[in-house]
């Protein structure tokens, strides 16, 4: 298992699963928010694994402006990144929030098209072994 650890976010790929990992440790701020998430493309580009289990239980919800930006900016790289792999982003998150990604999500995919190429797919989820499921369903 590779893993690297930073004060708010633990990463960890998993060679079993073919899964990364993000555990959010605490809630961060809008640096720190997309430091995570670009410390984690670099272990996915080193591992080459697009299948990213985030638990979102701890660190809640991004602002709207920090959520726009891995909806539309940081799927954009990931895509440039890994253009190869499979990618799926699965979060597991409390009932109460996964509703409320699934609203953002929605508005933002209806005013922001990404190209088919550049698509991420990106899935809520209020359990564990369910959103594990998920992605190792996709990467077959």
């Amino acid at each position: 298992m590779h893993t690297l650890d930073l004060s708010y976010v633990r990463l960890a790929y998993r060679p079993d699963l073919h899964v990364l990992f993000l555990r959010w440790t605490r809630p961060v701020s809008s640096a720190e928010h997309q430091e995570g998430y670009l410390a984690a493309l670099t272990l996915a580009r080193q591992m080459q694994v697009g299948h990213w289990l985030i638990d979102l239980r701890t660190r809640g919800l991004a602002s709207a402006e920090d959520f726009q930006w891995v909806m539309v900016d940081f799927r954009l790289t990931l895509a440039a990144t890994l253009p190869e792999v499979d990618r799926r982003l699965a979060y597991f998150v409390t009932p109460y929030h996964a509703t409320l990604i699934q609203e953002r999500q929605q508005q933002l995919e209806a005013t922001t098209g990404l190209p088919a190429d550049k698509q991420t797919a990106v899935q809520a989820f209020t359990e564990e072994q369910f959103a594990q499921q998920w992605l190792a369903a996709r990467s077959q």
